[in-house]
């Protein structure tokens, strides 16, 4: 599966961005899909995941602000991210997991900058 995210960009404190990835050269809807961000001089770190059944998770840092869905026709992962805060300031990822029996396969998109700044 390859991953094209988009969205970032440079938004001031407390205002918001949706994050996007679209997925192609698979099937979409068997895979887990997480959102991931690094922060320059952090380690890369999972924001939001969502499963292919529905179910999300979310870092404890963005719980209440953001949201990932996933839109199965389209191939397309969101996050919706508001009342953002300089701290969210990273490269977010999107990545894929396909869950296997013994092992499972992750697959990553390039990064799209996001900027939280006044």
């Amino acid at each position: 599966v390859q991953l094209q995210a988009y969205g970032g960009g440079l938004v001031q404190p407390g205002g918001y961005l949706r994050l996007s990835c679209a997925a192609s050269g698979s099937i979409f809807s068997i895979y887990d899909m997480a959102w991931h961000r690094q922060a320059p001089g952090k380690q890369r770190e999972l924001v939001a995941e969502i499963t292919s059944g529905g179910s999300t998770n979310y870092a404890d840092s963005v719980k209440g602000r953001f949201t990932i869905s996933r839109d199965n026709a389209k191939n397309t992962v969101y996050l919706q991210m508001n009342s953002l805060k300089p701290e969210d300031t990273a490269v977010y990822y999107c990545k894929a997991i396909l869950r296997g029996t013994l092992r499972d396969w992750d697959y990553w998109g390039q990064g799209t900058q996001v900027t939280v700044s006044s």
